[in-house]
């Protein structure tokens, strides 16, 4: 998970180290969740033809689809972004995705500040990403809690899963929440961060005061701030504030969660069936001093999820050959799993190994619905066809994904193949 207020900069060239990216193979991350606060809302002529219109998501799925991410679903409020990666062979298991957004800044009419979230069942389980811009300066704290607690209110979801934020398995919490450093002087909290004993502001941070507080946070988890406040700095330096405000340094930029209580939801005997499946680690928790676009340094977490998997197969199973030479090879068989909501906008696209996002496709054929009800209760394949016209030119390493339009992402992946 990564939060970067960006202070309306460009983006840097390269972001690799921030995404853990060249890390070794063994540490690969599964998901990737980016929330970025103050992008320049002004659309950029050169991205006039782009599906997305900031450079921001742009670079994103630029640098990661090398490594197999691709994007699962964004949304945007103002400058308030948030962005969620996956590997592309867990996308099946990637099902009911909602976003929402809740506007807080001048009494609920400008998306300047405010909280979007994206929130998926990822395996069977019910997580939620929430990226928050709260509001600014140390005597805010009240307001930042009631903003808040409109966010958790306000944001409802569809179906009976997880309707509100609270009722997800699993939520993390981020964003440039604004938090502050009380009574403290700006001296004091220099001389802390250069002698490296940070240990001396925590307890005079905001948000650790207002955990403890707070009944809105309860439950709430955050790992120890071992590294330096992250606001504010001059732009294009690693210097605190040097302007004649001199704002005092703070961790405005933070990354939390919470997973559900086992009290909720009590099945008979007084256990959750789910009880006990859900655990989290958090591996790392740091900021990156390297980038210096913005008066805020980026802050990243990784973490270690572990649960049992609730689907062991996926909505949509695809059979296909192991290379296509000819065009009369280019056949897709596939079936569906019992209880899966067809339609007839589903279809089914051919990516190149590294695609971007699910419309990110070379070409597609549209799932047939005319065998769906016999398909359903013989769990009989259906077989579509790619035309001649419609294949690639060149040769290569593709990947066909079943696309489903009511749930609005992709149900069934192959492995990679040759064309």
């Amino acid at each position: 998970v990564v939060t970067w207020n960006v202070g309306t900069a460009m983006p840097p060239n390269d972001v690799t180290s921030l995404l853990h990216l060249n890390t070794g193979e063994t540490n690969d991350a599964d998901m990737i969740a980016i929330g970025l606060q103050e992008v320049n809302s002004k659309i950029n002529k050169r991205l006039k033809d782009a599906l997305f219109t900031d450079q921001w998501s742009e670079l994103f799925m630029d640098v990661l689809s090398p490594f197999h991410f691709v994007l699962v679903s964004t949304v945007r409020m103002q400058g308030v972004i948030l962005l969620v990666f996956a590997k592309y062979y867990h996308l099946p298991f990637l099902q009911d995705i909602q976003t929402d957004c809740t506007r807080t800044g001048l009494g609920g009419y400008w998306g300047n500040k405010g909280g979007v979230s994206v929130r998926l069942s990822i395996f069977g389980h019910m997580v939620c990403f929430l990226n928050c811009h709260l509001p600014a300066h140390l005597e805010k704290a009240e307001q930042r809690k009631e903003d808040f607690a409109t966010i958790l209110h306000m944001q409802q979801f569809e179906g009976h899963a997880a309707s509100g934020i609270l009722d997800h398995d699993l939520v993390f919490w981020f964003g440039d929440l604004n938090f502050r450093i009380e009574s403290l002087d700006i001296r004091f909290v220099k001389y802390a961060i250069d002698s490296n004993i940070l240990s001396q502001l925590w307890e005079k941070d905001q948000l650790n005061i207002a955990k403890s507080t707070w009944p809105v946070l309860s439950g709430f988890q955050e790992g120890p701030l071992n590294f330096p406040p992250t606001f504010k700095f001059d732009v294009g330096t690693n210097k605190y504030d040097s302007s004649a405000k001199k704002r005092k340094p703070a961790w405005t930029d933070r990354i939390l969660w919470k997973i559900k209580s086992p009290s909720a939801g009590l099945g008979a005997g007084g256990r959750r069936p789910s009880q006990g499946i859900l655990s989290v680690s958090q591996l790392c928790y740091c900021s990156h001093m390297e980038y210096t676009v913005s008066d805020h340094k980026p802050v990243a977490a990784i973490f270690a999820v572990q649960f049992t998997s609730k689907a062991d197969k996926p909505p949509v199973e695809i059979y296909v050959a192991d290379e296509w030479s000819r065009p009369e090879q280019a056949v897709v068989r596939y079936k569906m799993a019992a209880g899966f909501l067809l339609s007839s906008w589903d279809w089914i696209g051919l990516y190149r190994v590294g695609f971007r996002h699910p419309k990110d496709y070379v070409s597609y054929v549209w799932a047939r619905s005319d065998d769906g009800e016999r398909c359903l209760e013989k769990q009989l394949c259906v077989q579509v066809m790619f035309l001649e016209e419609a294949l690639p030119k060149g040769k290569g390493e593709y990947i066909l994904g079943y696309y489903s339009n009511t749930s609005g992402s992709i149900a069934g992946m192959t492995e990679p193949f040759q064309v």
